[in-house]
């Protein structure tokens, strides 16, 4: 009776890299299934909102709703632009969301560069007031602010608009841009002080293409959050300076919901958004230290 070797039971290299491959293989197809998951539950609503946009407005109130489109048709979107003015509440909401959006970035890369570079006193401080500012819930905020406001003069005026969401967005700006600034290494300031510039040069030069991807992620958080918003624009706004989110609210009234005309509306307000991804993907999407040179 011949004994058995250790050689016999070993797998041959072949079919182990075979089977490595195919649980590679495996595995990529459940997080695949997962991405896809994630895709449709996400994306659902974008597309019944469209879907519903492009719908007759019967079809959008029938109780038993079709998951596929029922007809195509361009009523919903004249009757959007004719239940109120649109390109007035567009405007003004453009002018807010962009100015929130510049002033936001600088005033927010100049805290976090102070925070993240130099050492002062009460610098714990401040980041923890960042983060207890965060934590506020925006409801509560409401009647202190409305005082505020009618009190400096800037109630139902977009600078006073302007003022109140900056308070909102600037402590999430700091704090993200500061995470950004930190793992940028100082070595790379040190070494181009060393050939020659001077802080704010080194700056220029070397830190601020690396924070490029941290600049255009936190810009286009602060775009989407003063778009989106409506409780503060509802309160601070009269309807004759209404904003574009406020708008939508034209489509209830006494005798019910236009729900086919929302959707319109709804559809032609995420354009820029969708148009200002399509411009900064990339960047989102670069690395954080790319062109950074190792050694």
């Amino acid at each position: 009776m011949s004994a058995t070797t250790p050689a016999a039971n070993a797998t041959p290299p072949a079919k182990g890299a075979a089977l490595a491959r195919q649980r590679r293989r495996k595995t990529r197809i459940g997080w695949n299934a997962v991405g896809v998951l994630v895709f449709l539950i996400v994306g659902f609503p974008v597309y019944w909102m469209v879907n519903t946009a492009f719908k007759p407005a019967k079809d959008a109130i029938d109780p038993d709703p079709s998951l596929l489109p029922t007809g195509f048709t361009l009523d919903n979107f004249h009757r959007a632009l004719q239940i109120a003015d649109f390109w007035g509440p567009v405007t003004r909401s453009l002018i807010v969301s962009v100015t929130v959006v510049l002033v936001g970035i600088v005033v927010g890369m100049l805290a976090a560069l102070a925070i993240s570079r130099f050492a002062f006193r009460g610098r714990k401080v401040v980041i923890v007031a960042i983060l207890a500012v965060q934590m506020v819930p925006l409801v509560a905020m409401i009647i202190p602010v409305f005082l505020l406001l009618n009190d400096l003069g800037q109630y139902d005026k977009l600078s006073g608009l302007i003022i109140t969401y900056l308070t909102f967005i600037l402590p999430f700006t700091v704090w993200t841009l500061r995470g950004f600034i930190v793992n940028i290494p100082k070595e790379l300031e040190e070494a181009a002080q060393v050939d020659g510039c001077t802080r704010t040069g080194a700056f220029i030069r070397v830190v601020f293409p690396l924070l490029a991807p941290g600049l255009v992620a936190t810009s286009v958080y602060g775009f989407i959050q003063a778009w989106n918003e409506y409780l503060y624009a509802l309160m601070l706004m009269s309807q004759k300076h209404q904003t574009a989110t406020v708008w939508l609210a034209n489509f209830t009234t006494k005798h019910g919901t236009e729900y086919a005309p929302m959707m319109a509306g709804s559809t032609m307000m995420a354009v820029p958004v969708v148009i200002l991804f399509l411009f900064v993907q990339r960047k989102m999407a670069a690395g954080l230290t790319a062109g950074a040179v190792k050694g």
